[in-house]
This record gives structure tokens, sequence and C-alpha cells, in this order.
């Protein structure tokens, strides 16, 4: 071949890749070859970087039934019933094109739930953008960036009937370069009737589903595996573009299809198309496969087998059916107005097989493919900026009055309501929505066939990864328990999406490495197993990387439907109390980041048996009936916490605490609820019985916040609470 030195780079691929290949192969290969191996050996398809430091995840429980590996994950919510979920990035895309950068991303996590056979009941989604405050041209493209990808988000969950039900905004300078969205979706169905993309049985026919192919998405899967440029920032024919009335199509014709006994497997179409899917299928099974890429539905004229096999045109699937139900399967989806094609056929030989009217064309062994894929052993550096920040305290800085600090951290867009995002979102769509957008902490839907809830929550504080990148990730782990756990349903299992900068510099795999001991450690302590996820690297501009980000999911199921227990405040005279220890604690706080503009500084101890018995005292107090709404403190401590529970709730709050620190009002300290109770006498037995510390705060009430030294009238408080978000993201409008 030609300037190969010139193909590799364009692919991706080394000089010690391609003699691989060669080995492979036994052979030269040719450019389709070439193509298919690039994508294979992708980061965002192999894991190259990563595959290491993810080995070790804790991933089995006696309520696991499916772990990492599949579409998605799966566990067991009782009754034999299951759920399935998963998280996904579609980072680099949504910051070439927002809206269908962020609408295919809610597209493909959706395909991968209902592949496994069940219907998506929920969607979430974590993002994280720039400085939206700036005033100049960085301001005004973060602006855009909000407002495209919250619009292609609701568009296609809208349009799909999938309401979208929680997630979580961030914003940072720190993102000003690569924004990320990380799309969560959740499905039911029965324990017994869960789908796997497996293609086996040899003389099985392979059948193509969904929309026909075009060039949209070409190269997609290399194109996230690599740093931004201002040269590939305008790489927008690698985005692909959605359809989501044909989804919902596809969706509804999947579903009869899994009413049948017709069919081995099936794979959605991600990133690296029909390359990855059919690989992923036949490697599963250890089977061969043969496929006639002219067969494949076309969308364009003068399509070529090497964009047939790399195209990421969206809402296809590939089907491993059972031989004799051709004539079914097809009748199924040509009655959904579906192009459907079989495309080729399993067979015993080990390689695929792909053949273009009938000449051979590409001929590589499967195995070797995904199991020789190269596994990286990148250098780690702990990065030298943890020196300069580690003893860096708020003493440091000018002391800044309660009231002050409190009206600037009131405002943050971290802090206040997002409703003018979540209202573009259909939440209700179902009917199954308990606890949606906007009522803090975990969303929660019920299972109208079982009556119990099931609890989720994305949770994920970049500041704290700065700063503690070990650390970091297991306070995400935490923080998503405890929301789920605050709405009175047991944390299960989580789903994750890492995202951090270039894996070539050592100090980002120092991280990654870093964040994924944090993550295996709070898991295994905290017993919540990893059963899905995600890893997105390079999320990088210039050379300047993210803040580490690794986002978790939590999952829970609540015994009951009518115990959801909710996070803002219920009824007038009920008391306040807070639970757990308060310390001066304000690393990588929002207090140092929004008074003096540093993340800086040592994290808060974590301590797992604490954070978990905090869980299970909230879980078993809301079961017995004694909790009337219960918040975790967070992001702005005490004084945060109390303002977002009196202000989604419209009702005035008298609290005061005994603090060594006045400040510590906005410590962030971890493993701390702020519950509400109407019986208290009820409550401090409960408390006494389990050993349990707490401190009573206030009562709920009146027209005012009242917190220490901190004084607001309700109505102003509400006023920044709920209009400030659009007041910001509209201003050029």
């Amino acid at each position: 071949m030609e300037n190969i030195e010139e193909v590799l780079q364009v692919h991706k691929l080394t000089a010690e890749d391609y003699s691989h290949i060669k080995k492979i192969l036994g052979r030269e290969p040719n450019l389709l070859e070439i193509g298919i191996f690039s994508a294979m050996w992708s980061e965002h398809c192999s894991y190259k970087s990563s595959k290491k430091y993810l080995n070790g995840f804790p991933t089995k429980a006696p309520w696991v039934i499916q772990g990492p590996g599949e579409n998605a994950g799966v566990i067991d919510i009782g009754d034999g019933m299951a759920a399935v979920f998963k998280m996904e990035s579609h980072n680099h895309p949504s910051f070439i094109e927002p809206y269908q950068g962020a609408a295919t991303g809610v597209g493909g996590i959706l395909r991968d739930v209902f592949t496994m056979g069940a219907r998506p009941v929920a969607n979430m989604n974590a993002l994280r953008f720039g400085d939206v405050h700036d005033k100049g041209k960085t301001g005004r493209h973060q602006r855009y960036l909000v407002r495209g990808v919250v619009e292609g988000i609701g568009d296609y969950g809208n349009c799909m009937g999938v309401p979208t039900i929680g997630g979580e905004t961030f914003f940072d300078e720190a993102y000003n370069g690569n924004i990320l969205v990380n799309a969560f979706t959740l499905g039911i169905c029965k324990s017994d009737e869960i789908f796997y993309g497996r293609a086996e049985g040899i003389g099985n026919p392979v059948i193509y589903v969904g929309s026909k192919t075009g060039r949209d998405g070409l190269g997609g899967a290399v194109m996230s595996s690599d740093s931004f440029t201002e040269e590939s920032k305008s790489l927008r024919p690698t985005v692909q573009v959605g359809d989501p009335f044909t989804e919902k199509l596809l969706l509804e014709a999947c579903l009869e299809l899994f009413q049948h006994d017709y069919i081995v497997g099936i794979q959605d179409m991600g990133a690296a198309g029909l390359t990855s899917s059919s690989f992923e299928m036949a490697g599963r099974s250890g089977s061969g496969m043969r496929m006639d890429l002219d067969r494949v539905p076309a969308r364009e004229e003068g399509m070529t087998p090497y964009e047939f096999m790399l195209s990421e045109s969206q809402e296809r699937m590939l089907i491993c059916a059972k031989k004799g139900y051709e004539k079914e399967i097809i009748e199924i989806f040509e009655k959904w107005d579906l192009d459907v094609a079989i495309v080729g056929e399993v067979t015993d030989t080990g390689n695929m097989e792909l053949f273009w009217h009938g000449e051979k064309v590409a001929d590589i062994p499967i195995d070797p493919i995904t199991e020789e894929a190269p596994v990286l052993d990148r250098p780690v550096k702990r990065p030298a900026y943890l020196d300069t920040i580690a003893d860096v305290t708020i003493d440091d800085f000018p002391a800044v009055d309660n009231q002050k600090a409190f009206e600037t951290l009131i405002t943050s867009l971290e802090v206040v309501n997002k409703k003018w995002l979540y209202e573009q979102y259909d939440s209700m769509v179902q009917t199954n929505t308990v606890k949606g957008p906007g009522s803090t902490d975990a969303s929660v839907i019920r299972v109208k066939e079982t009556g119990k809830a099931i609890a989720m929550s994305s949770d994920c504080n970049p500041r704290y990864c700065y700063i503690d990148p070990k650390g970091g990730a297991a306070a995400a782990v935490m923080e998503s328990g405890r929301n789920v756990a605050m709405s009175g349903a047991v944390p299960l299992a989580i789903t994750d999406c890492l995202n951090y900068g270039n894996p070539e510099k050592p100090e980002t795999m120092w991280q990654f490495a870093e964040g994924c001991e944090g993550i295996k450690e709070a898991c295994k302590a905290l017993n919540t197993p990893v059963v899905s996820g995600n890893v997105s690297l390079y999320n990088e501009t210039e050379g300047v990387g993210v803040f580490p980000t690794p986002t978790i999911a939590m999952v829970g199921v609540n015994a009951s439907e009518k115990r959801v227990l909710p996070s803002t405040l219920q009824q007038e005279g009920n008391t306040l109390y807070l639970l757990g220890d308060t310390g001066h604690d304000f690393g990588g706080s929002l207090y140092m980041k929004a008074l003096f503009g540093k993340v800086a500084g040592k994290l808060a101890p974590i301590d797992f048996a604490k954070e978990r018995a905090l869980w299970d005292f909230i879980i078993d107090a809301n079961q017995e009936g004694l909790l009337r709404s219960a918040k975790d403190v967070s992001v702005g401590g005490i004084a945060i916490t109390l303002a977002k529970m009196a202000a989604s709730g419209t009702k005035g709050v008298t609290c005061n605490i005994t603090l060594e620190d006045s400040r510590d009002l906005f410590s962030e300290s971890f493993s701390r609820a702020i519950i509400e109770v109407s019986d208290t006498d009820a409550f401090e037995r409960f408390a006494g019985q389990r050993g349990i510390k707490y401190q009573r705060l206030g009562s709920v009430g009146g027209d005012q916040f009242i917190c220490n030294d901190i004084r607001l009238d309700m109505q102003r408080l509400m006023k920044n609470f709920y209009q400030r978000f659009q007041e910001v993201i509209e201003q050029d409008l």
C-alpha cells in the first residue's frame, strides 16, 4: 500500500500496531482492514489505556444479574423484575455539534438498554460546561453549547416517550475547551427475559434492521479517541445525525420481537457501527461471521465497503436470528416501516469474512482483534500542582461575613434551580415519575408491576477530584449512594462514566489510576458493585484537559412506592435535625471557589463505615415512618442545604447550630444529612437505639430563612433560586 505512514497517521495507528496487524493477518492489510483495526483498537472501543485499571472493580453481588461486558448492566429488583441501566459519554460530538451530539448520545444509550430486552423508563444526564458568566466569546459559546445540548437531549427523549427525570449540571472554566455530556438510561424487564449481544449457531442468519446506512459519523470512534485542536474542532462530518421517530419505531419493533423465540442475540450499532457490533457479537461466542456488504440498506449512492463498515449512522441494530424464522422477523420490522435485510450468517471459521458483490474484500480473525488489542501500560506521574494546592485553607483568604458569603453561594449556578433546563424535558410521560427533576437529590420512578420504587442519582464533584483524584472518585460514589438513600431506597449498584484528559500525559494517567482505586474502594466498602460503564479520554483542547470527572450513577430500590422520602420541606412546625459530624472542611469547596476563585486544599476525611451507617439509618427510619423529608449535606454545607430544602418546599426555616468556627456553616464534611421530623420523641428514641449522632437545628415555618447569623426573606431567596439560571443562560437572546 502506498503512503502507508500517512494512512496509519489518519487512522491513529502506530508502526507497532501495523506490524501486529500484519502478524495477525499473515499478510499486508488492505485499506478496509486497516479501517476496521483502527476502529476496534481505538481508545473509544478497546479501552487500551484504561483496561489495566478497570480490572478489579467489584462487579458481583447476589442481586447482580449481568455485570460489565454486555450492552448494559442488569440487577434484580425483586418480584421477577430486573432493572437494566448504563451511562455513556457523547462529549466530543456534543462539543462539535451540541444539538445532534447530545441527541445521538441519548439515542445510543436508549438502544443499549432496549437491546437487552428492557423498555426504557427513565433518562438522566450529567452535563459539564465552561464559564457561562464570561462576557466575551468564550461565555457566548458556552451558553450556546448549553442551549444546544439541552434542546438535543429534550427533543430526543421527548420524542421517544421516555421521561428525563434528573441529572446534574456543573460549570467551571476547566470545561471551556471540552464540555462533557454523559447520558444515562434505565429500563425494566422480566428477569428471565433478558437478551444478549451474541452471534452463535452455524448457519444462523445475521439480519440488519433499522435505518439505512449513510456516511454520517464516519470515523467517530477514532475522532473520540484524540484530543481537540483548532483544526479538529470543525470535524462536523464525524458527528452522527439522530432521528428519534425512527428510534421509537425501532424500540417498539424490538420489544415486539422479544415476545417471540426468534433470535439468538441482538446488538446496537454504536461506536464504529457495523464493525463493532458484528465483531463483538461473534467474539462473545467464539464464532465466525460472513457478511455481504452490498446487501446493507444504503441511504447514499456509491457507498464503499469501508464506509458501510465504519459509518455511525444512528438507529440501527444487528440481529443473530434462529434459522427458519427469517420471514417472521422481516415481517415485524416491515410492519414498523423499518429497513430490514439478511446480510450474512454465522460460520465456524472464527473469521469475519466481508464480501462486496461476491468478491471477498476482508478476512480478519475475530478473536485476535479483540483479545490482542493493545493494552497500554502508560507512564504515570503524580501531578506537581497537587503540592502547590494541598496546604491552602480558607484561613489564607480575607474573612467574609456569613451573610455576604451566603448571598454569593445561593446564586451560584451550581446551587440554583435548573427549571429552565429540565422544563424542556418531559419528566412525567409514562406516568411513573414519583420524584422528578427539581425535587433535589435522587430521582424516583415507581415499578407499576410490583408497587416498588427505583431511585437513581448521578453525581461527581470535579473540584474534589482535582484536589484528590482518588478521594474525589470515592466521594462521588458516596454522594450518589447518599442521595439514593435520602429517598428511602437501598443503594444497590452503580454505572460510571470516567471522563479524563489526555492519557498520553503521565499526570492524566495517574489521575485516572487514582480515580479507579477510589471507586473500587468505595464500591467494595459500601457493597454497591459496578455493573456497566464507559471511559472517555482525550477530553483536552490545545493541551488543556478537563478536571478528572468520574461520573457515578447509583441505582437503588425502595420496597414501597408509598415510602418515597422527599428532599424538600413538607410542613410548618416540623423539627429539623442534623445527622453526622461537621468539621472545618473546605478543600475543593464551593465556598473557596465562589468567594476566592480557588480550587485547592485537602479533601474532607472519608469514612465508609460512617457513610453506610447514615444510609442505613435513613432507610430504616423512613420505613418506620419517622421522617418527613431528608437531604444530604453536600455542596455549600449546612447553610446551602437548608436553603435548597426551604426554597424547593416554599417554606421558611429558623435554625441555630453551635459550631467551632462560624464559617463551618459552609463546610463540606461528608456523611451528613438534614432531616425533617414531626414526632421528635419517637425519632430521638429510635436514634438513641441506633447510636446515631444527631443535633436539633430548629423548625420549619415563617417567611424568613434564618440560620445562625444568616437571614434572608423567603421571597428574595426563591427569586434568586428560581430565576438566576435563566437570566445567565439566556443573556445573549
